[in-house]
């Protein structure tokens, strides 16, 4: 602050206005005031208002007279004060009149020195610690504000909550999150500026409707928004206030979604109380008919199990919970299907909650950044698993494991694999990768270049969940990848509505256009089987042919087509 101090000192004088209708009056304090500070000077209070309009964002200070022609110094102090440019400069009121300091300072002065003026060092002294108590202020609210919408960042938000708490134990309290439906859409569609501009106006209103809730509001991150606030039974209200009112051209696309924790648990932290209330808007995510969901029992019953699930991943693996499914593929385009690789697929027997699906973990591990372990160890467990069966039984078949994208971000992804392929003795034509279409979508030129590594070392690459991914044909051209998966959807879809098969066929002739097999799955009937032989589809798995094995039973299952594999 000193450093601060002698750089004004040295540079600028800060300026404040005189507001007095008495001559002398005005004379003193420029006698006390000129060699530190720039003045203006003012005798009538129309005046003064029409110089501060005009000045504003230059005044570090305002010295207010009560009694002036025209406009009174209370009035003028309204006035600076209900005015959002203006009520931020601090101001002193002098009069004589000692009664109407309690009042003056409720309408919003920051001192008040009394007349006859006290010495010289005193004004000075009050004037100086005015300014500076406001600048510090200034600096705070800058530094606890988000600076795109003027709301509360996070961290000073989580204070407040954290001191009304304090103070209010007994208070109800809810917790309320809102997001913007695919804001980034806006973004693209009506550039960056109308974007920022959206938001201060969703700023805008929450914290107008929360001066009256008696809450708190912040922006989060992004076109996210979180509030505090005490309980409310209907809390549509603030979700109506925010979602109202916006241009004519954006008011059909602009959608919102709000999750509230009502009645917070406050022996769980802040952090916690507000992931409750985005679990419970995720639930809603990209749902049109909802606007709003209320975290519930069955939410925190699922809360719980995924921290069940967290909790448990170390031991799971140190104990191999986790174990590899095998689910072969077909080759249906000879006279007598053969079979040509296998999928590993990932199982959790968990010792107290039984076999969990994928379905469920998966994604849970992938938001919390456990699916790279889990992956690296399904590829150790897969390669070891194929070098086992090439020395013990004398049969190599191909699995093909699944690279999240996640997995796809990792540094050292392709030193990782040649690792494993050196350790175990497997080569790359046994270890298949399987990539999901929409990791290429996300950031096409960094997986493109790290799938030609891959690729350049012998791996050969197939594209997962074909269909799904949204990637332009145009992109599709020009993807390094040795097949097309068609994801079992359009499989069963095409099969159970009226047999309409009409996108599998374009599927399988974009395969054929790109010189790439295409591979079927969730195939469970010998009349898909003919019908996508039929269309030219090469490869093919589900439970036609087979389930997803245990090794054990896939080795059996191995053993029993080994003449065909040696054909």
């Amino acid at each position: 602050m000193k450093k601060r101090d002698n750089f004004y000192k040295q540079n600028t004088k800060q300026k404040i206005l005189i507001v007095d209708d008495e001559m002398i009056n005005r004379e003193i304090l420029r006698q006390y005031l000129e060699n530190d500070y720039d003045l203006l000077m003012s005798e009538d209070g129309q005046q003064a208002l029409d110089l501060i309009k005009e000045k504003k964002t230059e005044l570090s200070l305002i010295l207010l007279d009560l009694m002036l022609p025209s406009i009174s110094g209370k009035e003028i102090l309204k006035q600076l004060k209900n005015d959002p440019e203006t009520e931020k400069i601090p101001v002193i009121v002098m009069t004589a009149d000692n009664d109407s300091e309690v009042e003056c300072l409720e309408l919003g002065a920051s001192d008040f020195i009394s007349k006859p003026y006290p010495s010289n060092a005193v004004v000075l002294a009050r004037i100086h610690k005015t300014i500076e108590l406001h600048e510090k202020n200034e600096t705070l609210q800058e530094t606890e504000r988000d600076s795109l919408t003027g709301l509360y960042n996070k961290e000073f938000f989580f204070r407040y909550a954290q001191q009304h708490d304090l103070y209010h134990q007994d208070e109800k309290m809810d917790a309320i999150l809102l997001n913007v439906n695919r804001f980034h859409m806006i973004n693209e569609r009506f550039g960056r500026s109308y974007g920022d501009d959206l938001l201060r106006q969703i700023a805008a209103k929450l914290k107008k409707i929360m001066i009256d809730k008696e809450g708190i509001v912040c922006r989060r991150d992004a076109d996210t928004f979180m509030i505090y606030c005490p309980h409310l039974d209907n809390n549509k209200e603030i979700y109506n206030a925010a979602a109202s009112g916006f241009d004519k051209e954006v008011e059909n696309i602009v959608r919102l979604r709000m999750g509230v924790y009502e009645n917070v648990d406050k022996s769980i932290d802040l952090e916690r109380r507000f992931d409750r209330a985005k679990a419970a808007a995720d639930t809603i995510r990209n749902n049109f008919n909802r606007s709003i969901a209320v975290y519930d029992t069955a939410m925190h019953e699922k809360e719980m199990y995924n921290e069940q699930l967290i909790e448990g991943f170390p031991k799971a693996v140190e104990e191999k919970q986790f174990e590899v499914y095998y689910q072969p593929k077909f080759d249906i385009q000879n006279e007598i299907p053969i079979l040509s690789s296998a999928e590993a697929l990932v199982r959790w027997k968990h010792p107290e909650l039984g076999m969990i699906s994928p379905g469920v973990f998966v994604p849970l591990f992938e938001e919390n950044g456990l699916v790279l372990d889990m992956d690296n160890y399904v590829w150790t467990e897969v390669v070891e698993q194929i070098n086992d069966w090439k020395n013990r039984i004398g049969i190599t078949v191909p699995v093909s494991v699944n690279v999240s994208r996640v997995d796809m971000f990792e540094i050292n992804l392709v030193e990782r694999f040649k690792e494993l392929l050196k350790k175990y003795d497997v080569t790359a034509k046994e270890f298949l990768l399987e990539i999901t279409e929409s990791a290429y979508t996300e950031d096409a030129n960094q997986i493109i270049e790290i799938v030609n590594d891959l690729r350049s070392i012998g791996f050969k690459i197939e594209m997962d969940d074909f269909g799904t991914g949204y990637s332009s044909l145009n992109m599709i051209s020009s993807l390094p990848i040795d097949a097309l998966k068609i994801d079992m959807g359009f499989v069963r879809n095409a099969f159970n509505n009226g047999k309409d098969t009409r996108i599998l066929e374009v599927i399988i002739d974009i395969a054929k256009y790109l010189g790439v097999p295409t591979i079927a799955e969730g195939v469970e009937t010998k009349e898909q089987v003919e019908a996508l032989k039929e269309m030219g589809c090469d490869i093919i798995q589900g439970y036609f042919f087979s389930k997803p094995l245990p090794a054990a039973e896939f080795e059996r299952f191995l053993i029993e087509k080994k003449k065909q594999l040696e054909a």
